[in-house]
């Protein structure tokens, strides 16, 4: 589905090439029905807590999705109703990076243009991610590499320098979003991040290394 092929990895550099990938992957995502976005919310969250790595979790980093996006609310309250405490980002003054403790979906709400509803607890630093077992993260697409295609303004990538090492890194994206690097690799820089385990609606992939 995604129309990719006039992207050239060998004419154009890596920020002109991600930025033409997302602006192809927006494209379809908005084309997509509430319906089976809803459902694919629920199988994603079916996989994810099925994961090894999810087992005696204690505390998650999950993101909070938007409706064109890969839905995390049914993952979200899941872990919640397991006793998980599940950290969700949030945006302090001057733009700070930080979490806050997810507590009910009554209480997420927009609170800047083109941003995530955020939580209205307390504000937690940046190094609190540290706590979390396991970090769900956004993505635009990612690859059998581990590559994965951020919004682009770097807010992942950053905050992921405060995770302990080793912490499972689990991107969600839909299907056709998921691309193998030997034949349309994702552009990675210097500063990306790469992801250990890649879960869409028709499974989970890992990343060897």
């Amino acid at each position: 589905m995604t129309p990719l092929s006039h992207i050239d990895p060998h004419t154009l550099p890596p920020a002109e090439q991600k930025s033409a990938w997302r602006s192809s992957v927006r494209r379809i995502r908005l084309q997509r029905g509430e319906k089976r976005n809803t459902q694919h919310a629920e199988t994603l969250r079916d996989l994810v807590m099925a994961l090894p790595e999810f087992e005696g979790v204690k505390c998650a980093s999950v993101y909070v999705s938007r409706s064109f996006e890969p839905g995390t609310l049914p993952l979200i309250e899941a872990m919640l109703e397991q006793g998980v405490e599940v950290l969700l980002p949030r945006l302090g003054e001057g733009l700070q990076r930080g979490w806050s403790v997810y507590s009910q979906a009554d209480d997420l709400v927009p609170r800047s243009p083109g941003r995530p509803p955020e939580p209205s607890g307390d504000f937690l630093p940046q190094s609190r991610l540290a706590d979390a077992d396991i970090i769900v993260v956004p993505a635009l697409a990612a690859d059998t590499k581990g590559t994965r295609l951020g919004q682009g303004a770097g807010w992942y990538d950053r905050a992921l320098t405060d995770a302990r090492p080793g912490v499972p890194i689990v991107a969600l994206v839909f299907d056709d979003e998921f691309h193998d690097a030997a034949e349309r690799p994702i552009p990675r820089e210097w500063h990306d991040v790469p992801v250990m385990i890649v879960v869409r609606p028709s499974g989970v992939a890992r990343i060897v290394a």
